[in-house]
């Protein structure tokens, strides 16, 4: 059975029919919608399962977005969103390149104390080095095959290395005699290299760090280290 044109309804037959858009049409019935110019094959455009020429083929536009509660939410969630990949991004490539440092107390405080350390290290690595370089004794080629007297007498003793404790006077500021301060507030350590106290006790043997820090010995625990300056007052 043949089919039905879908422009004029009437039967189409094998000869004249054009096959296109799942539909079925006479050659004269494929006609632009618009302007109803014969299309064929090759120069027609198709929208909504309908034939157009290229002149009257339907564009799309843009529609406006309504500015609704709903659409100011989802521009706030997606503007978040982009907040954090940045920051993802951010905490990512951290470290790869050179970034400013503010010079501040805080960052002079812990320089100097990356110094200290540095030095301690490095003397006593330089002492460990000499002390355990052994003393050669030269000898003849006849003396090889039999050690001498006084070469078995001899006994090289390598010079001990430095303590923990003489490592940390080392890293200690030299004290200042006569500078006491009596502490104002409770302070807790909050580093190694730092010292707590409390209200009313008396800080001796003061050297001036920095404008924030200084370092000093607590009379009442013998215990010495870093210290706030806003945590104390000159006595």
């Amino acid at each position: 059975m043949n089919p039905l044109c879908d422009r004029c309804g009437r039967v189409v037959y094998p000869t004249e029919k054009v096959n296109c858009l799942d539909k079925f049409w006479h050659k004269g019935c494929f006609s632009c919608e618009v302007c109803k110019m014969t299309l064929n094959m090759k120069n027609y455009k198709g929208f909504g399962k309908k034939p157009y020429c290229n002149a009257h083929y339907p564009k799309t536009n843009f529609t406006c977005v309504a500015d609704t509660p709903e659409n100011r939410r989802l521009k706030e969630q997606s503007k978040m969103q982009s907040q954090v990949l940045y920051k993802e991004d951010f905490e990512k490539s951290k470290g790869k390149g050179f970034s400013a440092i503010a010079d501040t107390p805080e960052m002079q405080r812990i320089k100097k104390t990356q110094e200290l350390i540095g030095n301690i290290k490095y003397h006593e690595e330089y002492d460990k080095k000499m002390g355990g370089r052994p003393h050669s004794v030269p000898v003849n080629a006849s003396q090889s095959s039999q050690p001498s007297a006084a070469s078995q007498n001899f006994k090289h003793e390598p010079t001990p290395a430095p303590v923990q404790a003489a490592a940390a006077a080392a890293a200690a500021p030299p004290p200042s005699a006569g500078k006491r301060y009596r502490a104002v507030y409770d302070y807790a350590a909050a580093d190694e290299d730092e010292v707590s106290f409390v209200d009313g006790d008396v800080i001796i043997d003061v050297q001036q760090i920095d404008e924030g820090w200084m370092y000093g010995r607590v009379e009442r625990t013998g215990h010495q280290g870093m210290l706030p300056s806003n945590y104390v007052e000159s006595i």
